[in-house]
């Protein structure tokens, strides 16, 4: 039976993945506290529904980085694609331009930021960390310009990679390697394997050419990220950047007022509240409890995203009632391109719409202008 929701899917990723590759995708750091919580939160917060309201016409369409979008969603950078699937990158741009919203390509790629441009023509934002060569970050700079890319994303939350316990305790690697402790979860996913012998590229495509890390051999995902990013990086860079990139600029890993205080100041347009999906430090807020107190600090102007344990159409509702003009998903796409490839990403993007339009008209709201505070009936209970 075709998975209904977000945990449906969950399930059928992890049937079709080798276990080291789910658990890199469903995993958190240390106890995990805060990926459990970016969640829970969202089940914190109570609506207050209208009644015989017109209700017969629900548009879930909205403005984004300069672009019109199919809904306030889009897809979150995330590294390494075709650990998950063959289709790579590629499946998940060409998934995200049919739904009419953002597809955003990692640094961290399987696929380079030529190729996606290439074969999406949706909207698309390019994530880019501070790395130890300044010339590699301003080289993906100027190829994110040339590709025409609608908008260019820091990072800011990695200055050392998090204590990511599963990955350790699986083996995981990049390239995959067969080893004693997970050659049985190989042969127990034929399918994955067959294409992984088939297909074997897993190049980080956006970097090989300077920074061949994996050519000796295979790594863990913390070595790579250790050896790479600036630990020394300051918000004197990140306005560097902002100054190299003359256009919209969105800083991603905010996790404090002071800091969205900062981004606005050094001229970021919008920013990504985001805890990196509890990869990085533990027990730290979740991203929609801080989204109001970010809000009031920043204005009404600049764009905000809550990236983080958005599993359901209504945490979407949620999120823009209190403020925010967007949600970003990772492990849910990552999910469905799992379990079923460019056709899994896309039903995982209907699902989230048709469940934002049953919620809009449950509330009595019509359209995503309507959806404000006044559709929130408390937070706790």
């Amino acid at each position: 039976m075709k998975p209904g929701n977000v945990a449906e899917y969950r399930e059928a990723a992890r049937r079709k993945l080798p276990a080291p590759f789910f658990h890199y995708i469903d995993g958190g750091a240390d106890e995990e506290r805060s990926l459990r919580r970016n969640s829970e939160a969202f089940g914190d917060i109570r609506f207050n529904p209208r009644t015989l309201a017109d209700v017969s016409r629900i548009d879930t369409s909205t403005q984004l980085f300069g672009r019109d979008v199919a809904m306030p969603l889009y897809l979150s950078p995330t590294g390494m694609t075709r650990l998950f699937h063959h289709g790579k990158e590629l499946a998940v741009a060409r998934a995200a331009a049919e739904a009419g919203i953002f597809y955003s390509l990692s640094t961290m790629a399987t696929t380079s930021i030529e190729d996606i441009a290439a074969a999406s023509g949706g909207p698309k934002l390019f994530q880019i960390y501070i790395f130890r060569d300044r010339g590699l970050s301003r080289e993906f700079v100027e190829r994110a310009k040339v590709a025409g890319y609608d908008a260019l994303a820091l990072t800011v939350d990695t200055p050392v990679a998090g204590n990511r316990e599963r990955d350790r305790r699986t083996g995981m690697t990049m390239p995959p390697r067969f080893g004693p402790e997970s050659l049985l979860s190989f042969a127990m996913c034929p399918e994955w394997t067959f294409n992984f012998l088939r297909s074997p590229d897993f190049r980080l495509a956006n970097v090989a050419h300077r920074v061949d890390a994996l050519a000796g051999g295979a790594m863990g995902i913390i070595q790579y990220v250790n050896s790479q990013f600036d630990p020394a990086a300051t918000w004197e860079d990140a306005a560097w950047l902002v100054r190299e990139w003359g256009g919209r600029f969105i800083v991603k890993g905010v996790q404090s007022v002071e800091d969205a205080v900062r981004a606005k100041a050094i001229g970021a347009t919008g920013i990504m509240i985001s805890n990196h999906g509890g990869r990085q430090l533990d027990d730290v807020p979740a991203p929609i409890e801080l989204l109001r107190p970010i809000r009031d600090a920043v204005g009404p102007d600049m764009e905000l995203i809550v990236d983080g344990g958005v599993r359901r159409g209504s945490d979407v509702v949620k999120a823009v009632c209190m403020g925010a003009n967007a949600c970003s998903i990772g492990r849910p796409y990552l999910y469905g391109l799992a379990a079923g490839g460019q056709k899994g990403v896309a039903s995982v993007l209907s699902i989230f719409r048709s469940e934002m339009e049953r919620t809009m008209t449950l509330l009595g709201r019509t359209d995503i202008a309507s959806l404000d505070e006044s559709a929130i009936a408390s937070i706790g209970a």
